[in-house]
């Protein structure tokens, strides 16, 4: 074969293999495989709509859509944002970009018991880790769970990337294991109810929270009154 028919050869083959290829979705999109296994969209990129702050039916300025992005624009006069869907056991997935110094947090199975939504809901906690306060890193069960030390650092595993920069998270919570991961990177995992987990919330300042994790199902929650961040592509299939 002659070298120019050999490299038009390898072209039309990639041109094939491009055109089989998957096309990614788009943001705050699904694709028709996620459809068929189950995932739903709790932000469509243009609205609010399914969420809304605690207890309420209204949702407090600090919230917007921007860019096709849930934004928390002033966390001073936003609250903690409680999405209509109910989930037991699920998979939760989502990117976010947390402003320098920022707090946030994913908290899950969320009911109305209590007078704030860490009163029933175990919290993933999301913070900038280079300049946050708060001890408690990202990606950790806040005050009950968090990964081991790195070796190759020394340090207690990290993965997160700096402020300014979007990370995506995974939080699975099933019936025999829940686990956490930011940017592909497992943290650790857990057992929701196990002897472990009600010993660890016994000695948390959770003990004197009597919903505290208590509920099997309930609604997912976005911190909002501690820094500024945005959230996109947030989906979730129940398990």
């Amino acid at each position: 074969m002659k070298p120019t028919n050999l490299i038009a050869t390898v072209l039309f083959a990639a041109v094939l293999a491009t055109a089989g290829a998957a096309e990614p979705a788009a943001p705050n999109t699904l694709t028709a495989a996620e459809k068929s296994a189950g995932w739903q969209l709790l932000f469509n990129g243009t609205d609010l709509k399914g969420w809304s702050n605690f207890k309420t039916t209204t949702i407090r300025p600090g919230w917007q859509v921007k860019d096709g992005q849930l934004v928390c624009v002033d966390p001073k006069n936003a609250g903690d944002l409680v999405n209509a869907a109910k989930f037991g056991w699920f998979e939760l997935q989502l990117d976010y970009n947390i402003t320098e110094g920022g707090n946030s947090g994913i908290i899950f199975h969320v009911t109305e018991k209590g007078g704030a939504v860490w009163a029933s809901g175990p919290e993933f906690q999301l913070e900038d880790n280079a300049k946050a306060a708060d001890p408690q890193r990202c990606g950790w069960l806040y005050g009950l769970y968090q990964p081991p030390v790195d070796p190759a650092t020394g340090k207690i595993l990290d993965a997160t990337k700096p402020a300014g920069q979007w990370n995506h998270v995974r939080l699975v919570i099933g019936p025999d294991k829940c686990f956490h991961e930011i940017n592909g990177v497992r943290y650790f995992e857990y057992v929701l109810g196990s002897e472990d987990f009600k010993k660890r919330v016994a000695a948390s300042k959770f003990a004197s929270m009597p919903e505290f994790a208590k509920s099997g199902s309930g609604a997912i929650a976005l911190q909002g009154d501690h820094g500024s961040i945005s959230f996109r592509n947030i989906k979730v299939r129940p398990l």
